[in-house]
């Protein structure tokens, strides 16, 4: 059975078939993925599209609730600052990331919007899983943009 930073990586490709950022995200509750996603901004024209935000409203159109307590939400580049905060406004319980992103991060990088006193909801944050195959993944889409 694959882990589910794989099935977020087989989200990630999706993203780059499509000609979007390889970005893929799922949640997992009690075991079982209740939401996937990948990167959608060029396909629905909409900035806001990233993989975490698609993610967690198909979870919470999916319990029917904004809080998505007891989730866990597995995504392959570290989350920007928009998504740090959606992450925090919708209660995630742990969030892990595979590849750490200097430039766009605000979860251990940038911001550290989770350290800000503004922050009210903190989730345990567990990076580097899978940050390998997320780097190579995302250094081979820049690289034949370039």
């Amino acid at each position: 059975m694959p882990s589910f930073m794989e099935l977020a990586l087989d989200e990630a490709r999706k993203a780059q078939g499509a000609g979007e950022v390889p970005i893929g995200c799922v949640i997992v509750r009690d075991g079982a993925v209740i939401a996937a996603a990948h990167n959608r901004t060029l396909t629905d024209r909409d900035p806001t599209a990233h993989a975490e935000i698609i993610a967690i409203r198909a979870a919470a159109r999916m319990l029917g609730s904004e809080r998505l307590t007891g989730c866990d939400l597995h995504v392959t580049l570290e989350p920007c600052a928009m998504c740090a905060a959606a992450i925090s406004f919708a209660r995630i319980h742990r969030l892990y990331y595979a590849a750490p992103d200097p430039k766009g991060g605000a979860v251990d990088s940038g911001v550290r919007f989770f350290a800000s006193p503004t922050c009210h909801h903190r989730p345990e944050v567990y990076g580097g899983i899978g940050e390998a195959a997320s780097a190579t993944l995302l250094r081979d889409f820049f690289a034949t943009r370039r």
